[in-house]
């Protein structure tokens, strides 16, 4: 039978990407998706992560083992936490969105730019770099901005506002950083849609560095 990896999203819009990702980082792996909105939504009017929604991450994590997934990613970086406190009792290879990109800005730079279009996104970014750091014993600067609008424009539909808003913070950090790290998936379009030669550092996003990395620890299906 093959393989089946299942994703836990908080963002309904992507689905598609992840499993064109899937398809082409993953040959042979099945893939299935559990979708609840609320966790962000729940997260973003408590202005933090609670333990009642960390307990739900977690039956999604076990309703995804139960229903027959050999390996799960939790999309969402705003819900980082609550996939460390899962992971120790999961018993299939757990994946936290954000965590291949942290490594690599950590391999990148010393002074580590953080975006985000919500600010209780930010700071699980913020502290998920410092920690790879720390862990890989590099000594880093983290600079952090929030693209002021970026999320309210997407709730309207705005994608071009999103995308504009997170250029306007991208040109305010760029010349005080040596790689910037964009924390929400959904931030991910906004970079190819700049103008070739606007960037002048590394602008790391998370769907393609975390699919690097389960292919790299996942088996072949």
């Amino acid at each position: 039978m093959a393989k089946q990896l299942a994703f836990v999203h908080t963002v309904p819009g992507l689905v598609p990407t992840f499993a064109d990702l899937a398809r082409e980082r993953l040959p042979g792996w099945e893939t299935f998706n559990i979708v609840d909105e609320s966790l962000l939504r729940n997260t973003i009017r408590s202005g933090r992560l609670t333990e009642t929604t960390m307990r739900r991450v977690a039956g999604h994590v076990w309703s995804a083992v139960d229903a027959g997934a050999d390996a799960v990613l939790v999309t969402c970086s705003s819900i980082g936490p609550a996939v460390d406190a899962t992971r120790p009792f999961c018993p299939v290879p757990l994946f936290r969105i954000d965590e291949a990109m942290a490594d690599r800005a950590v391999a990148t730079g010393q002074r580590i730019g953080v975006l985000a279009t919500l600010s209780s996104t930010l700071e699980p970014t913020r502290d998920l770099v410092a920690r790879r750091a720390a862990l890989a014993g590099r000594a880093v600067e983290i600079r952090d901005d929030v693209c002021q609008g970026a999320f309210e424009a997407l709730q309207r539909g705005d994608r071009d506002g999103h995308d504009a808003a997170i250029a306007a913070a991208l040109r305010r950090i760029l010349p005080a950083v040596d790689v910037v790290v964009l924390a929400q998936a959904s931030m991910a379009r906004a970079v190819e849609a700049l103008p070739a030669g606007s960037v002048t550092v590394p602008v790391l996003t998370s769907p393609g560095a975390a699919m690097e990395r389960l292919a790299a620890e996942l088996p072949r299906a």
